[in-house]
């Protein structure tokens, strides 16, 4: 769930939705792309986790995993579901 009173806006670059699951995928242009994902910029990964609420609460009883893809490489980099998790709790902590 999102953090109380917290509005947000925003536009999916992909969205593959499955039976069973949901992908949300953002690209991405920052040269040189990180190695790893937890090097990121932490607004990618808070956007990431705010998109992987709504969409959980819109697909109910699906399981929602979010990536970004680097358009330098390209590479795509899914994003694990507890660094999710601990980043909407963070905002939850900062709302």
């Amino acid at each position: 769930a999102l953090p109380p009173g917290l509005r947000i806006s925003g536009r999916i670059d992909r969205l593959v939705v499955l039976p069973d699951r949901v992908l949300v995928v953002d690209f991405k242009t920052n040269r040189p792309s990180p190695d790893r994902i937890e090097e990121a910029d932490p607004a990618y990964l808070r956007q990431m986790a705010l998109y992987v609420a709504v969409l959980a609460d819109i697909f109910a009883g699906r399981a929602i995993e979010a990536a970004i893809v680097w358009t330098d490489g390209p590479k795509l980099m899914p994003i694990p579901e507890n660094l999710l998790t601990r980043t909407l709790a963070e905002l939850r902590h900062a709302g």
